[in-house]
């Protein structure tokens, strides 16, 4: 049976971007303001991502973000996407979301990637020693599992809070590690399509073959982000979309930066090879008005076969991020309507 976008979960994900101009502040007020709009207009979970040394991204103390959206919000899923275990001990993750769980519970989701989510310098600056380069992130993971369910043996340290708490764990990926970690232990996965379009396909494909039912979860869950600009016109959406591309043409030159206004002509930035570059990674992103939107999503719902989508826009205008979602929120509800 064939799915359809009215027939599947829809999330978004947050990196809590920095403005030109803005404050970190009032990015934080931005990203509250957006929850507690996606709320009302039923989508399904709220992620931010753990990203470090990145003046765009406001994001990098990820749980005490999520105690803050959770707290303004009622009753949407709140989590990371992800945290970045090998950055982390695990007793104090375990610890921390144990809080958020026991503070907002049913509500919590941790979402884990393996990645340093930075610069290796700035990995070393935050783990002291390079103790991991996230080839050990089974073993981390299986530490921080033993955390939340020890099992009868007696442990000498043991989470409180976490310990006994039901705290769904998802594993994020762009490549096919994960996918095949996540099937081999029976976890909900969380492809990043945004950034990493080559992968997508083989990965899921990869997860749902290998797929092992667990006391978690009894078949494959997978998710898969997407860039997504909607707006009134296709024209104002692809002038929206300059922002991201913008700040992936800083990152290519590795020079990280806040989101830039939108601009009348990206070709006066960059380099055919930049922009080969550019938009080859982001070429899933779905730009337009409502019904381009409508029908690139159900293209790609169809392509990827995921059981729920997680939506990313890096929008420079709270007014047009807010308008994004919006669009996407009616023609849900319309097509619900026409069943």
């Amino acid at each position: 049976m064939t799915k359809r976008l009215s027939d599947i979960p829809l999330s978004v994900l947050d990196l809590a971007p920095v403005v030109a101009g803005g404050t970190i502040s009032q990015s934080f007020k931005n990203s509250l303001d957006l929850a507690q709009h996606v709320e009302k207009w039923g989508f399904h979970r709220y992620w931010l991502a753990e990203h470090h040394n990145m003046p765009g991204i406001a994001s990098s103390a990820t749980s005490v973000v999520i105690g803050y959206i959770a707290a303004g919000t009622s009753k949407i899923r709140v989590g990371s996407g992800g945290i970045m275990l090998p950055n982390h001990a695990p007793l104090v993750i375990a610890e921390q979301f144990g809080t958020l769980e026991s503070m907002y519970p049913g509500r919590i989701d941790l979402g884990l990637g393996r990645a340093p989510g930075t610069d290796q310098l700035t990995a070393q600056a935050l783990r002291r020693q390079l103790r991991s380069d996230g080839h050990d992130f089974p073993e981390l993971l299986e530490e921080l599992q033993g955390f939340f369910n020890p099992g009868p043996e007696i442990k000498r340290v043991r989470a409180y809070p976490g310990e006994g708490l039901d705290v769904p764990i998802w594993l994020l990926g762009s490549s096919g590690f994960s996918a095949q970690l996540a099937a081999e232990l029976g976890l909900p996965f969380a492809f990043a399509s945004h950034f990493s379009p080559d992968h997508t396909i083989p990965a899921i494909e990869l997860y749902q073959r290998r797929f092992k039912p667990s006391d978690s979860l009894e078949k494959p869950y997978a998710m898969v982000c997407v860039n997504v600009i909607a707006a009134d016109t296709t024209e104002r959406a692809k002038w929206l979309f300059t922002s991201i591309q913008q700040q992936f043409l800083n990152l290519v030159r590795n020079r990280p930066s806040l989101l830039s206004p939108p601009i009348d002509n990206i070709e006066d930035l960059w380099s055919p090879f930049e922009r080969s570059a550019i938009e080859q990674q982001l070429r899933t992103s779905i730009v337009g008005d409502k019904e381009t939107v409508k029908e690139k999503l159900e293209i790609f719902l169809s392509e990827t076969g995921a059981d729920e989508i997680m939506i990313n826009s890096h929008i420079y205008h709270q007014e047009d991020r807010l308008r994004s979602f919006e669009i996407i929120s009616e023609l849900i509800d319309e097509q619900r309507k026409g069943n």
